[in-house]
């Protein structure tokens, strides 16, 4: 059994019929892509999983529970826990109040105070900036600082959305260097991301999303080969 699984997943935004079926796994310990273009579903695909869409048909499975009757919060107090698109941190808030914000579903300090110094470790800008109001932050800063929120929750499966969006090169390899440190830490990830070349670098297994569908799932290495991934996607000939 996988750690996660996504079975027939419809979601729908009213009449329109954005998920037509969608199933996929991710083993415990996994980085797995999802990759595809502008409107593909990537993202709804995520909200889904979160609880912040409800799929009209599927079940989503965590550790063989069915999560689709819950509501957000609750899902992240289950350990599914996203990284949203654009960061979304909370801009009045200080670094570290928006550290404290993402535990809010722990109730042991000791746990809190470990995963703190967790993401500090990871993430030490943050430490020298924890009394900064997070809305004065840089993209990068931000981005470290959505994750590291995310962190906080001690998730079992953590749902990146586009973490590389609107960031520098130099940021972007940061960016995805702190995936790989999470991965060797043993954090299961799925990860949406334009970055098609970046991610399939970073992942063991991806799935190839088009206008709702998986067109395309297979191991990370092999669809870097394959020839339709590498036109639509990673920009060869």
């Amino acid at each position: 059994m996988a750690l996660l699984e996504i079975e027939n997943i419809h979601t729908y935004y009213g009449h329109i019929h954005a998920l037509k079926g969608v199933s996929l796994d991710v083993d415990k310990g996994e980085i797995v892509t999802l990759i595809g273009a502008n409107g593909a579903g990537k993202s709804t695909m995520l909200k889904t999983t979160s609880g912040l869409l409800r799929p009209r048909l599927g079940a989503i499975r965590l550790k063989g529970e069915d999560l689709t009757r819950y509501r957000p919060h609750e899902i992240v107090a289950k350990g599914v826990v996203q990284v949203p698109e654009g960061r979304r941190i909370f801009g009045r808030l200080t670094v570290r109040e928006n550290l404290e914000m993402g535990a809010f579903a722990i109730t042991d300090p000791h746990v809190i105070e470990s995963n703190l110094e967790r993401v500090f470790n990871l993430f030490p800008r943050l430490r020298e900036r924890q009394k900064q109001v997070g809305g004065t932050l840089s993209g990068g800063e931000q981005q470290m600082l959505a994750t590291g929120r995310a962190l906080m929750a001690s998730p079992n499966v953590l749902l990146m959305d586009e973490p590389s969006m609107g960031l520098a090169p130099v940021l972007v390899d940061a960016i995805f260097d702190t995936i790989r440190q999470l991965h060797a830490e043993g954090t299961t990830i799925l990860l949406v991301e334009q970055n098609a070349r970046m991610a399939l670098q970073v992942a063991s297994r991806g799935y190839v999303l088009q206008s709702g569908v998986v067109v395309l799932s297979d191991t990370a290495e092999l669809l870097r080969q394959n020839e339709m991934v590498r036109k639509a996607y990673l920009g060869e000939s």
